[in-house]
């Protein structure tokens, strides 16, 4: 997708600069907002295994499905596939060598993360993101 475009999103949010300041922790506006990295196994969520979703914590816009999570031993919550096809925008990130494609929320732009070819079935992917960018939402019924 990062070639050939994306696909559009179900819905934009869009807020100023104050506004992200004024709505997220300062970590998560570093990582969302100017697109850093965190800590590598800085957050619990990388152990965590529970059912449950998981939404952008920006605009709460649902990404994972948890039984798509697993431990892929990098230091960040990883998972196989996005709920949906059209919640993330894929972005080429650093040197073609790197094939390091930038992950971000397709709804509000938060930069989330990386993929990378060399995940685990059924995808193949590994979408390697930031905890700081996600948030629980609820328990899988």
């Amino acid at each position: 997708m990062a070639k050939g475009g994306n696909p559009a999103p179900d819905r934009k949010v869009v807020k100023t600069d104050e506004e992200w300041r004024q709505r997220l922790t300062e970590e998560q506006y570093h990582v969302t907002r100017q697109a850093r990295t965190e800590r590598a196994f800085s957050s619990e969520m990388c152990s965590l295994f529970e059912p449950g979703i998981y939404s952008c914590v920006c605009c709460e816009t649902v990404l994972f499905d948890a039984s798509e999570k697993y431990e892929s031993g990098t230091g960040w919550p990883s998972f196989t596939q996005p709920i949906k096809e059209n919640v993330m925008a894929f972005n080429f990130d650093g040197p073609s060598f790197l094939k390091r494609i930038e992950t971000t929320c397709n709804t509000c732009d938060a930069h989330l993360g990386h993929v990378f070819p060399d995940g685990p079935a059924p995808s193949g992917l590994r979408y390697c993101m930031n905890a700081a960018a996600l948030q629980k939402v609820a328990a899988k019924v």
